[in-house]
């Protein structure tokens, strides 16, 4: 019998093994947390599957989204990563980064981990909007508002209020699989 899935992920094995096995998955560890805050500011303005399909390629060129690591690029690496086809060559979202891995660091030192300082915005339990259709589904909601607001106010870049509900689901801090979807089950 053939799994019924959220109808996005059907495009091919990639964006299923994606959906299957992580998206709306709670993550709370800041390595994985910060490695979908960089694919997420990366994909402002392009489709996830542009992102997801050139993931490894971030991973590598990213020092597997080692945020220590990122903190502290050079101008040499940037130059590195503007020459990578392999990425998004977005300078802007390049040097976004370098300042969000810095302000990722910022914020564990404040609240002791970057998990418990987001995961505190809805009290450490994902929400479950239980869709019954992806129209249901939102762009943005009033919570992912107010965490895109204070991490602006933190000086993190590309954290639009839509970045930040697709980083949400893709944290598993909402669970967006509609009702239909074999996840529910």
């Amino acid at each position: 019998m053939e799994k019924i899935r959220c109808g996005w992920c059907e495009k091919d094995d990639l964006y299923r093994k994606y959906h299957d096995e992580e998206w709306g998955r709670p993550v709370y560890d800041d390595e994985t947390i910060f490695e979908f805050l960089i694919l997420e500011s990366f994909q402002a303005g392009l489709s996830w599957y542009t992102i997801l399909s050139k993931r490894e390629n971030f991973r590598k060129a990213f020092d597997h989204f080692d945020y220590m690591k990122v903190a502290v690029y050079s101008d040499q690496k940037i130059a590195e990563l503007m020459n990578n086809s392999g990425i998004i060559r977005n300078k802007l979202k390049i040097l976004a980064s370098v300042t969000n891995a810095q302000k990722f660091m910022e914020v564990q030192k404040e609240f002791g981990s970057f998990s418990k300082y987001i995961w505190g915005f809805i009290n450490g339990t994902p929400i479950d909007n239980k869709p019954k259709a992806l129209s249901e589904v939102p762009a943005t909601t009033e919570i992912s508002d107010k965490i895109s607001k204070d991490l602006k106010k933190r000086g993190f870049k590309f954290v639009g209020s839509t970045v930040i509900y697709a980083h949400m689901q893709a944290t598993g801090m909402i669970n967006d699989h509609i009702e239909t979807c074999f996840i529910r089950k």
